[in-house]
């Protein structure tokens, strides 16, 4: 059965190439022109995943992230032009996975959509619990608790928790854990990963400002690390 991807941009070219090339590529492919529209087609439609921009009329795309978050964990592709890419940044604040910048080539986004629905299909996710101090992560029931408080994580951060949890102590380089989430090295997405760690730190850090699990090891990357005081 063909992947459902919700196409939402209020240029009807952009939302006409898309279609064309994703249903080339054997996706069944919803448009929606704001983000109005993409609410209520994504409740109909059921997307696996969503390619949203973010200037839009009626509804723009930070709106649309804010209510959708509420009822899915739907993965999002942002969508922008690059004078607008510190929007972009502020979009995976708000629960995206990932973006690309206007003009981007047909390659690279379908690229990037495949590395996305990759993670989430299913069989993918191991049968295993893994627990580091006061963390715990249920890869198979998708459930984070730190200290018994079930904490509610997107994909990529659900994922991105688990590669850091895999082997506590080891130090991941950025370039790794790209590698790790996406099987690929496109340019932006070391950027992308450092606002990922910030939400996943907003999420599971007592003090986010001075975390204790997830360390920055300056010059290097990221590890996660068991608190001393914790049994």
């Amino acid at each position: 059965m063909p992947k459902t991807i919700l196409v939402v941009d209020d240029k009807s070219s952009v939302r006409q190439l898309l279609r064309e090339y994703l249903t080339e590529g054997g996706y069944k492919v919803v448009p929606a022109a704001n983000g109005r529209e993409a609410i209520y087609a994504a409740r109909h439609s059921n997307p696996d995943l969503i390619l949203l921009d973010i200037m839009m009329p009626e509804m723009d795309g930070y709106e649309f992230l804010r209510q959708y978050r509420r009822e899915k964990d739907t993965p999002v592709i942002i969508i922008t032009a690059r004078e607008e890419e510190t929007d972009a940044v502020l979009g995976l604040e708000l629960g995206a996975d990932d973006y690309v910048i206007k003009p981007f080539r047909m390659k690279e986004l379908s690229a990037r959509i495949r590395a996305v629905l990759r993670r989430l299909e299913t069989g993918s996710r191991p049968d295993k619990t893994l627990q580091v101090g006061s963390v715990t992560l249920d890869e198979s029931a998708h459930i984070v608790k730190v200290k018994g408080d079930s904490i509610d994580l997107t994909p990529i951060e659900f994922d991105l928790l688990a590669a850091l949890m895999s082997s506590p102590g080891q130090v991941f380089t950025r370039a790794q854990l790209v590698e790790r989430l996406y099987d690929s090295g496109f340019a932006g997405l070391e950027r992308t990963l450092n606002v990922h760690i910030r939400n996943l730190r907003t999420k599971i850090e007592p003090d986010p400002g001075n975390p204790i699990y997830i360390e920055t090891v300056f010059g290097v990357g990221y590890r996660f690390h068991k608190p001393l005081d914790e049994t």
